[in-house]
């Protein structure tokens, strides 16, 4: 039989993140306004060209309307009357392709936002022992 002893720590490891200075706040709300009032204007500059009026849209422009949608709150929030959904379309293949286009663009947004880089098996076995690891 196993002793509980050999597995456990005698001393708690506890994960210390560092707060946030006011300099810091400061930063990343500037950061977040500035591709905010970017990613508005853009929206903007490119609503009127993603948006033909002449023809009826289907799946390929639902992927690109459903894939810069999530851009159109801060046109809308800057008071921008812009589309988000095209009124001649297809039917269903541009809502799939909408729902498709929305998916995608999550996907990329919130995959490169929880992307973390693998650790090596050899640290992670080390960091999960808690002993420390000597590079060489």
């Amino acid at each position: 039989m196993l002793r509980k002893e050999k597995f456990m720590s005698a001393i708690p490891v506890r994960a210390h993140r560092p707060r946030l200075t006011f300099r810091d706040w400061i930063k990343k709300i500037t950061l977040f306004l500035v591709v905010a009032t970017f990613l508005g204007w853009f929206y903007g500059w490119a609503s009127p060209r993603v948006f033909p009026r002449d023809r009826t849209l289907g799946f390929g422009y639902g992927m690109l309307h459903g894939g810069l949608m999530p851009m159109a709150l801060p046109s809308l929030v800057m008071g921008q009357d812009v589309d988000i959904f095209a009124p001649n379309h297809a039917g269903r293949p541009y809502k799939l392709g909408y729902i498709v286009g929305i998916n995608i663009c999550g996907l990329i947004f919130f995959g490169s936002a929880f992307w973390r880089p693998r650790r090596s098996e050899s640290t992670a076995t080390a960091s999960s022992s808690g002993t420390p690891v000597e590079s060489s």
